[in-house]
C-alpha cells in the first residue's frame, strides 16, 4: 500500500500541537510571510526542501517528521501527547524513529509546566495586590 504523505498537513498538525497560530509561524518565517501564505502552504502535499528546513528550525521539529508521517500517524502521535491515545488509536505502528517525537513531547510538557508556574505566580501576585488594596 502506497503511503500518501501530505507535508503541508503535517506542518499544520505539528504547528497546532505546539499551540502556534498561523500568524505566529508567518512572523517567525519572515517579512514575506503572512497568515494566508501559511494557510496555502498547509494545503500543499509537497513542500520545497529549503522551506521545510526553515520551518523545521522555527518549530524545532525534525524535517523528517514533515516528510515521513502520514496524516493518520501524525494524528496518532498528537493524540498520544494528550492521553493514552485510546480514542484515536488506529492500531498502526508508526514507521519512524521515535526519539524526535519523545523530544517533542518532552518540550511540549515543559512548556505546559512553565505556563502553569507562570499562572501560579500571577495568582500569588494578584492575592498580594488584593491584600495591599484592603
Amino acid at each position: 500500500m502506497e503511503q500518501k504523505i501530505h507535508q503541508g498537513r503535517n506542518i499544520k498538525r505539528f504547528r497546532e500541537m505546539l499551540g502556534i497560530k498561523q500568524e505566529a509561524l508567518a512572523f517567525d518565517l519572515g517579512e514575506d510571510w503572512n497568515q494566508k501564505k501559511i494557510s496555502l502552504l498547509e494545503q500543499k502535499s509537497v513542500v520545497e526542501e529549503a522551506l521545510l528546513q526553515k520551518i523545521s528550525e522555527v518549530l524545532n521539529i525534525p524535517v523528517e517528521a514533515f516528510q515521513n508521517f502520514d496524516e493518520e500517524q501524525a494524528v496518532n502521535i498528537i493524540s498520544n501527547t494528550f492521553n493514552d491515545g485510546s480514542f484515536l488509536n488506529t492500531g498502526h505502528a508508526p514507521t519512524f524513529n521515535v526519539n524526535p517525537i519523545d523530544k517533542l513531547i518532552q518540550l511540549h510538557e515543559e512548556k505546559i509546566a512553565l505556563y502553569e508556574r507562570m499562572l501560579k505566580e500571577k495568582d500569588e501576585i494578584m492575592a498580594r495586590l488584593e491584600k495591599l488594596i484592603k
